[in-house]
């Protein structure tokens, strides 16, 4: 039987899995770490609001520098895009500087929510790839760290080759597919997607359901959270489906034959951003947190460990370095963005729309 999943699912790193690297003592190089901070007196807390992926990492490689530079303590808050970003709504918050999906950080811009960045405090903007720059507006945060989303496949099972989005759509795939939730994160690229499938150059919505509804009979079931994805392929519910490819050493480990395909018309870019919370006290040292995560050592570090993939271009990858992760600017500026106040503007009516017309 069919199951919809409904839930958020919480874009993170490993473009999902929330992480970042740094060295064990204090950088030198100008946007790192080490900025000539004072390393005496009672140290300033900066509360940081991530989704907890990586932890132990994060914390030796991200914090426990930037903490020793700066005389401070990062105390963290943990939970998903919807819970914390609900959290600020509130008031009940007393978050410095939060990482966000890109979906969910538009809701919090036009909720008023984040503080508008001095760019010229974060001078490794300077570095990173253009489509990370400023993905919702010159005045808020960057993204840190950009993944694809595309489609995975097992070649044993299916028989035939997959290379488009189109490709979903062929019969051989019936009862071996999933797809994302509406709701998901990836969800609005899944409609997206469907409507290029449909032939139309620009957006068309109703064409978008039409092609949802057409191969709806061929999902196994509609996923949630990635963990659902990757436990469904290692067990052989399911053969073939859209994910975000930091996912896909996962799938891979399960199942070695299984293929990752960047889609001919391009994949989707998830990308998840940092902003300074609205009354923050310590923006300026927000600002010099967000320039240490977007720094060449911490990006490198970050790839290398395949937790983040890297927006920063003076990091240099090999070729296996770069198994897994979404790296170069070849790779970066085929990739599909998504107009997210758009995508936030639609969402409720996709979402019954969705519900209503393709699994009722």
């Amino acid at each position: 039987m069919k199951k919809v999943m409904t839930g958020i699912m919480a874009v993170s790193a490993v473009s999902l899995a929330l992480a970042g690297c740094g060295s064990s003592s204090a950088p030198a190089q100008e946007g790192a770490a080490g900025t000539g901070a004072a390393n005496t007196g009672k140290p300033e807390t900066l509360v940081v609001s991530t989704w907890g992926f990586s932890e132990d990492f994060f914390k030796k490689e991200v914090y426990e520098p930037f903490e020793k530079a700066h005389n401070v303590k990062i105390v963290t808050e943990i939970g998903n895009n919807a819970e914390r970003l609900n959290k600020i709504r509130q008031g009940s918050s007393d978050v410095d500087v939060i990482y966000l999906s890109d979906y969910y950080a538009q809701q919090g811009i036009e909720s008023g929510l984040f503080e508008k960045i001095d760019r010229s405090k974060i001078p490794n903007l300077d570095q990173i790839a253009d489509m990370a720059k400023a993905p919702l507006g010159e005045e808020y945060g960057p993204a840190y760290t950009i993944g694809q989303f595309g489609i995975v496949y097992n070649p044993t099972v299916i028989k035939t080759d997959i290379k488009s989005w189109k490709d979903l759509w062929k019969p051989e795939l019936a009862g071996k597919l999933t797809l994302p939730g509406i709701t998901s994160t990836t969800g609005p690229m899944m409609v997206d997607a469907a409507s290029l499938v449909s032939g139309s150059a620009e957006f068309n919505e109703d064409k978008a359901f039409a092609k949802l509804k057409e191969v709806n009979p061929n999902v196994v079931k509609y996923y949630n959270k990635t963990s659902e994805y990757v436990n469904m392929f290692s067990q052989g519910e399911i053969a073939a489906g859209p994910i975000m490819e930091m996912y896909f050493k996962d799938i891979q480990a399960a199942v070695p034959e299984a293929k990752f395909v960047s889609p001919e018309e391009g994949g989707y870019a998830v990308m998840n951003t940092m902003n300074v919370v609205k009354g923050s006290k310590h923006k300026e040292l927000a600002e010099e947190f967000i320039n240490w995560q977007l720094s060449k050592e911490v990006q490198e570090k970050s790839a290398k460990a395949k937790v983040d993939s890297p927006v920063n271009t003076t990091v240099q990858l090999t070729a296996e370095e770069a198994k897994g992760v979404t790296y170069g600017a070849d790779v970066i500026g085929k990739l599909k963005k998504l107009d997210m106040k758009f995508v936030n503007e639609k969402i409720k009516a996709w979402t019954d729309r969705f519900n209503r017309e393709i699994t009722q």
